[in-house]
């Protein structure tokens, strides 16, 4: 059982190394999957990568910097360039773990009972905003009150 899972190991090892010096120019792909997400072709880089849920234009430009990526359309990525694309996009936390961690982080208020947690609760708004006018975002559509009358204008 270990040498299969040695073996295993090895032919991935290969894989990644011949996937590093293959280039996708002849390829028509819709896009690439980074992050859970697709990247659009058409779409430069820096754009696209915001389609990845936690990645913004900050983040995305820092990821750029670091690989040292121009700002070309996703469709002309070599095969290296898109794997060391999915690593660096992996080092930062986005996607699903980044919302299982701010619903943890939003349960842990509810239960411990708190201003905010009772403003999420509710479903108010928790940063001190007027709910008396606004705030229809968290409260959702108006309902009206049956009975109740505006008062004629004098």
């Amino acid at each position: 059982m270990l040498g299969l899972r040695r073996s295993a190991a090895t032919l991935f090892d290969h894989s990644q190394s011949l996937l590093r010096n293959l280039s996708f120019h002849g390829l028509r792909v819709q896009g690439i999957r980074v992050g859970n997400a697709e990247v659009p072709n058409h779409k430069p880089l820096n754009t696209g990568l915001q389609e990845v849920y936690g990645i913004g234009r900050r983040k995305s430009h820092q990821v750029l910097c670091g690989l040292g990526i121009t700002n070309k359309l996703a469709r002309d990525l070599t095969g290296k360039e898109l794997i060391d694309l999915r690593e660096e996009v992996g080092m930062h936390q986005h996607g699903d773990e980044l919302r299982r961690r701010v619903g943890s982080e939003i349960q842990r208020l509810v239960e411990v009972d708190c201003y905010r947690g009772s403003r999420h609760r509710h479903g108010m708004p928790c940063r001190g905003q007027r709910t008396k006018t606004n705030a229809r975002t968290k409260k959702g559509k108006r309902v009206a009150i049956a009975g109740k009358k505006k008062a004629p204008r004098k």
